[in-house]
Parts: structure tokens; C-alpha cells; sequence
């Protein structure tokens, strides 16, 4: 089955169709991730982008019932050199191709991924679509699209559910998380409260936790106004981390400034230096937005972390309360397991605050 795939700079790539025979648009990225696929596929942070993979071969690996980041994902099509058509995974429930087919996703085979992630390196991210002519009106079409600023809202859950334990009641607040961040948790016994990404202040501190986690989630920061009074009305008061999209809400809830970065960072490979100590290491990450440094207030926050390669911020700590976030993301799934220890120290902080309390009480 013939598909293109078309860019709005006028770039058209013919390919082979597979997945959902059906013709998509959204936001094309790339992931330079070797393994991970099905993670990278069902991690809502996606939500509304077409994918790229760089590595040339796709799906060899199937679909299996352990590695879903969310049972519903929202990307909006998948580009691949080449696509695996029968899996060769003692795990494997389905290929990639029946699995995009259940999932309602297309994609494209057979496209020259690195002259594509050349164009989005010098030209940055773009709107693009998945279709089955690439004529003036495919590109009418295509120039129209208008992004949504409702992503969070799109993939947050709309009602709190428990995950329960036996240790620290912590509350996640759900802006698109992966499941991984929840079985981290999960792991550490802690007792869990998702909520969604509307939750107040108030609602929070009514359920008296011992922690709050601020997930990772798809888009634009600033489009979640409502999440930075949320985050100023409970730092202070209970231990906060914040992971993506969580970390990029915590900068802003302090004062700092956010911009959107010409490609992003997208891929298991990206390394990270905590500055304190000169650690090196190697995280997973999935972000087109970044902190702005020069916009920081060093009274109020700590640069803790960077990005080697281009000196982005890839962590905070707040100077006057048990709160701290990283852009990357220490689940690690799919990717290096360097970060983990980011979960013990989340762990070790709501201890530490605890122990405080009784000494006052």
C-alpha cells in the first residue's frame, strides 16, 4: 500500500503503509532510541505527534503485555526505514503492524529516516501527515492543521484512582504520565493516589500525603496555567518531585521562564552531569521545551543538573523546601537505569520531612 509522507516545508517521502489504513497529521519528531518502541509508542507524552525512529529496523522485538507506558496511546503515526513483519521475541503478543492496526495508528516504511531527521535537526519539528497522495490538496490540508493547546487535558484521567501499599501515601498528579513512574513507586511500597491535572491545592492537602509527584505529560508547560497555583499552594508543605513536564511546572510555579527547543530531546542516550558531584549519566528523555537558565531566580532555585551536549537545565532544587525535578526521565522505560536512584532520594526526602514533623510535634 503506497503512503506518503509530507511536510509542511513542501518535503514529501514515499513509502510503504502499514499499521491503520488511515491518513494522519500532527507534530513529527524523532527518537533516537535503539530498543524501546513500544514504550516510546504508548508514552503519552506523544500525544498528537508522529514519530520518527532513527534506528532502521522496527518491531523485530513484537508487542508483549509488560512494557505499556498507557493502554491507550495518542500518538498520531509511526515512520520507520524499515518495519519488522514477524517478530522474533519469545514475549511477543502481535507484531508492531497488528498492533498499530488495534491501535488505530499509522505508519509508513521505507522512508530514508536520516535524511528526514536531517531536515528536522536544521529546520526543528514541524507539522506533517501520513497520506495516501501527496497532491495540493494533502498540503492545503497540512498547512490548516492548527496544534491544540489542550494536550494535558486530552491524556490526564479525568477521576482519581488509587494504586495501593503499605508505605508513604504519595499523590501523583497525572499530566500524561508513563506507568513506569507508577511501578517506581509501586516498587518503594509507597501508597498511591493519581489525580488529574485540575487538582487543587486544597484537594491534595486534604488527603494529608506524605509526597507529591508532578508526572511527565505531552506539550507546551504554559498551557497548564492551573498547575503552577497548585504547586505554590503545596510546596512548603509536603516533599514534591517533579519529572518532564513536572519539572518544567515547577520552574515556572517559581518564577523561571520556559522556551520551546528547535528538535528537542528524544532518545535513552542523553547525558546528564549533576554538577554538585561531576556524576555522569546516561537518561532517557522525551522533551521539546526546556527551562530557560538566564530566567532562574538563584535564591529561589538550584540549578542541580545539565545536559552535556547542549547545557540545557536537567534538574532543579528548591533552596527552601523539600522540592526538587529533572527533565529526564529516571523511570527509564525504555533506557539507561543511571537515574533510578532519583525515586530513593524522593523516598529518603519525605523521611526526612517526616522525622522533622514528630520532632515538632
Amino acid at each position: 500500500m503506497k503512503r506518503y509522507l509530507i511536510l509542511e516545508d513542501g518535503s514529501v517521502f514515499a513509502g510503504e503503509g502499514f499499521g491503520a489504513p488511515t491518513i494522519t497529521t500532527g507534530e513529527i519528531v524523532f527518537n533516537t532510541g535503539m530498543s524501546g518502541y513500544q514504550e516510546t509508542i504508548t508514552d503519552q507524552s506523544y500525544n498528537g505527534q508522529i514519530i520518527t525512529f532513527t534506528y532502521p529496523l522496527i518491531g523485530n522485538a513484537g508487542i508483549n503485555r509488560d512494557d505499556y507506558e498507557s493502554i491507550n496511546p495518542t500518538t498520531k503515526g509511526v515512520v520507520v526505514r524499515e518495519v519488522a513483519r514477524i517478530p522474533g521475541n519469545w514475549r511477543a503478543q502481535m507484531s508492531l503492524d497488528e498492533f498499530l492496526k488495534r491501535k488505530n495508528i499509522p505508519g509508513i516504511s521505507g522512508i530514508d529516516t536520516r535524511a528526514l531527521t536531517k531536515i528536522l535537526r536544521d529546520h526543528g519539528t514541524m507539522k506533517a501527515s501520513i497520506v495516501d497522495a501527496a497532491d495540493d490538496h494533502a498540503f492545503d490540508q497540512l498547512k490548516a492543521l492548527v496544534l491544540p493547546k489542550n494536550q494535558v487535558q486530552q491524556v490526564s484521567t479525568s477521576q482519581p484512582y488509587p494504586a495501593p501499599a503499605t508505605g508513604h501515601n504519595v499523590v501523583v498528579i497525572d499530566f500524561g504520565l508513563k506507568h513506569s513512574i507508577l511501578r517506581e513507586l509501586g516498587n518503594r511500597n509507597c501508597n498511591l493516589t493519581v489525580m488529574p491535572y485540575t487538582t487543587t491545592a486544597e484537594e491534595i492537602l486534604d488527603l494529608n500525603p506524605d509526597g507529591v509527584m508532578l508526572s511527565n505529560g505531552p506539550g507546551d508547560p504554559k498551557d497548564v496555567p492551573e498547575a503552577l497555583t497548585m504547586i505554590r499552594g503545596i510546596q512548603g508543605k509536603i516533599p514534591l518531585f517533579g519529572i518532564c513536564l513536572g519539572h518544567q511546572l515547577f520552574a515556572l510555579a517559581n518564577g523561571a521562564d520556559t522556551f520551546k527547543m528547535r528538535f528537542g530531546h528524544r532518545g535513552f542516550n542523553h547525558p546528564v552531569r549533576e554538577i554538585a558531584t561531576g556524576r555522569i549519566d546516561f537518561t532517557s528523555q522525551n522533551h521539546g521545551y526546556a527551562v530557560d537558565p538566564d530566567s532562574i531566580n538563584p535564591d529561589t532555585l538550584l540549578v542541580t543538573h545539565e545536559e552535556i551536549n547542549d547545557h540545557t537545565v536537567e534538574g532543579l532544587r528548591h533552596r527552601l523546601y523539600p522540592a526538587f525535578s529533572v527533565q529526564y526521565h529516571p523511570d527509564a522505560a525504555p533506557g539507561p537505569h543511571d537515574a533510578n536512584h532519583l525515586f530513593d532520594e524522593f523516598i529518603e526526602m519525605m523521611d526526612a520531612q517526616s522525622a522533622k514533623g514528630e520532632q515538632h510535634a
